[in-house]
């Protein structure tokens, strides 16, 4: 059975090959699910407090009363939303732009260049470097 690459440590050997076996963290499926499930949080939770946010200032105030208890003025209350539907969006916008620069990477990567067409490939013909003359 071969080892993938990802799987391979240093031996430190004279040769410099690498050797089969754990790198130094014994749990990479357990930290990996872990990772794949925060990803998931980070876009549930902006799209939960967009679609649970009241639309009138005065529910919000007493829904941060019953939760808190903390009283709130209907103009606080209204800049809180504003804040919090701001805050929601922004970082929904964020997580689309990352995810599209990361699908664009591995799209980029993983299509040959011949599929690309003419205007994503750099094989153009180029202008003759002249010599400089001083």
């Amino acid at each position: 059975m071969s080892a993938h690459h990802c799987c391979e440590v240093p031996a430190n050997r004279p040769d410099g090959k690498t050797v089969p076996g754990r790198a130094e963290n014994d749990r990479p499926k357990a930290i990996a699910f872990v990772r794949r499930c925060l990803e998931i949080v980070k876009w549930i939770v902006p799209g939960a407090v967009l679609s649970l946010l009241p639309k009138c200032p005065a529910c919000l105030a007493a829904y941060v009363a019953i939760g808190t208890g903390i009283g709130l003025s209907a103009s606080t209350a209204a800049y809180l939303r504003t804040l919090l539907v701001i805050l929601s969006a922004a970082s929904l916008v964020y997580l689309a732009t990352r995810f599209a620069w990361r699908f664009r990477r591995f799209y980029y990567l993983s299509v040959p260049a011949r599929c690309l067409g003419p205007r994503l490939r750099d094989d153009r013909p180029r202008a003759p470097i002249l010599p400089r003359i001083c």
